[in-house]
């Protein structure tokens, strides 16, 4: 199950999350937290959904369909992460992925500066895994995160936040793309090369979906965090130009291939 808000340019947000799902062979189930008018070029609206609204969403699906694993992805308020954290807890949704979503591509903000306290706090206590990346994690730990040895300290100062993994990304520095895993003990770094590329739209989101959906299967962290990163750099690889501005991942690459 995805909790985030609608792209309609769908290449990210529950969109993206939800070609992720299909593509790894998860049933894939979705609550809106905000519907966005966005494109390739930015974000140019927002309109949340009422947090009634989003309780009911999660209720509906857990109820009846029920959820495997859950990824979080745009939580833009106070309001809103605190109602998807008590649903959290009262459905006792135990496989938890927290994209800890803050910006968009094109640099519109989807997460208001004073709703981060309260990701801290409410969220992350109770995420199986966190997946910021560099900016994110700079934000989440309060310091400068512009190499792999920066990365490290950030993760720890996350992990002591409450989650039980955490994982900063390294698509923001370095000559490769290095992510960096910990455990709250023990580090693993994910290396990938760059690829040189500006449809990147939707990176983050695919990523923290892929690692549900490994999740959903039973794989434990390591093997879902490293299968994610694979299938997001394949993703990549083999993404195509749509718009004029940052275009979408090809999550269906497999099937789909583009050259």
């Amino acid at each position: 199950m995805t909790i985030a808000g609608s792209d309609s340019g769908a290449g990210a947000g529950i969109q993206a999350d939800l070609k992720t799902f299909a593509a790894l062979g998860v049933y894939g189930t979705s609550v809106l937290t905000a519907i966005t008018a966005q494109n390739t070029l930015g974000v140019t609206g927002v309109q949340e959904v009422s947090t009634e609204l989003i309780a009911a969403q999660i209720d509906a699906v857990v109820t009846d369909i029920g959820a495997d694993a859950v990824k979080t992805g745009m939580l833009s308020s106070v309001a809103i992460i605190e109602t998807v954290a008590q649903a959290v807890r009262r459905h006792h949704l135990d496989v938890l992925v927290v994209d800890p979503v803050m910006v968009a591509k094109g640099g519109d903000r989807l997460l208001r500066e004073d709703a981060v306290d309260t990701l801290r706090s409410r969220l992350l206590p109770l995420a199986t895994v966190v997946t910021p990346n560099s900016p994110e994690a700079e934000v989440l730990a309060g310091r400068r995160v512009a190499s792999l040895a920066e990365a490290r300290e950030a993760a720890r100062a996350i992990a002591a936040l409450g989650p039980r993994w955490v994982v900063v990304k390294g698509g923001h520095f370095g000559e490769e793309a290095v992510d960096t895993l910990f455990d709250g003990r023990d580090f693993l770094e994910l290396t990938a090369k760059r690829v040189s590329t500006r449809n990147t739209h939707g990176t983050g989101c695919t990523f923290a979906s892929a690692i549900a959906a490994g999740l959903a299967k039973g794989l434990p962290v390591p093997e879902a965090v490293r299968q994610a990163k694979e299938y997001v750099t394949e993703a990549i690889r083999h993404s195509f130009s749509v718009g004029h501005g940052h275009g979408p991942l090809n999550h269906f690459y497999r099937v789909w291939p583009q050259e």
